[in-house]
């Protein structure tokens, strides 16, 4: 199932991709995917209802953000072996967890805002994931049940905000505009093989990142355990689970996000994005 939210800014209601890509209005059965729906429940009323009476959206509205209001948008940095390797940096031994700010989450093809006094704005393409069900001291091989689906992530971030400006990331990867999730969410049932999907960035056309992400050094199952042993994940909780090699602040020389580029990432089966990039003004 493919679900998604989509309008304009603040006004986007909840809907279902169905098999001919047509977007069907789920708001009369939820009013919004956030943390008081994105659960299990939710899925067995969407189920249960008769699609073809359900009326359909205009596919030519914009495509919001796939989560509304979170209570927590987690990182997981350096989880590539060769994006470790690239960044001169050891290859973690335990996840390293670090936060997206919520208000950074847009849509998947909503212009990415250069920051105030930016030099080094940068992309990362990752695979996110939204909890459906509260956990916590979750075991390995039950981390699946709590997953609600994936999704697509850019994790934009500021490389002179994330490392030289005190010693935690947060403050380069929270900016407005520094987490387009989407277009939409996957539930797991039908995106089995989700550990073996390629994806890709280019800016400009120009590829810059190509991966898969069987290349996670700790894979999404580790990752739901070692998280619930941190903290009490909810229902509408996301992560983005880290990005292969190909950032711009590694390149020779570094190639950062400049006003009027256009970035373009993808990932089998959970879709695109497409973005231009503005100065703040």
């Amino acid at each position: 199932m493919k679900l998604c939210r989509i309008g304009k800014i603040n006004e986007e209601k909840p809907a279902l991709i169905d098999n001919n890509n047509n977007f069907k209005d789920l708001s009369s059965i939820i009013k919004d995917l956030n943390r008081n729906t994105l659960n299990f429940e939710t899925l067995k009323k969407i189920q249960n209802c008769n699609l073809s009476e359900l009326p359909e959206i205009d596919k030519n509205e914009r495509i919001g953000a796939c989560v509304s209001n979170p209570s927590k948008f987690i990182g997981i940095g350096l989880n590539y072996k060769d994006h470790a390797l690239e960044q001169n940096l050891p290859i973690p031994k335990e996840p390293i967890i670090f936060s997206k700010f919520v208000n950074c989450i847009s849509g998947p093809n909503d212009d990415i805002i250069i920051p105030k006094h930016s030099t080094k704005t940068d992309w990362e393409v990752e695979l996110g994931f939204v909890i459906g069900k509260k956990c916590n001291y979750v075991k390995e091989e039950d981390a699946l049940n709590y997953i609600f689906g994936f999704f697509l992530v850019n994790d934009v971030s500021e490389r002179e905000f994330q490392k030289n400006k005190g010693l935690t990331w947060d403050k380069g990867k929270g900016f407005d505009t520094f987490g387009p999730i989407g277009p939409y969410i996957m539930t797991v049932d039908e995106i089995q093989d989700y550990q073996k999907l390629n994806m890709y960035l280019e800016v400009n056309g120009k590829r810059m990142q190509t991966g898969n992400t069987k290349e996670m050094i700790f894979n999404v199952k580790k990752l739901v355990s070692y998280m619930s042993n941190c903290m009490t994940l909810y229902p509408g909780d996301i992560c983005c689970t880290g990005t292969p090699d190909g950032v711009g602040e590694n390149m020779k020389p570094s190639n950062f996000l400049k006003d009027g580029d256009t970035v373009e990432l993808r990932i089998d089966k959970l879709g695109k994005q497409k973005h231009k990039v503005r100065s703040f003004s």
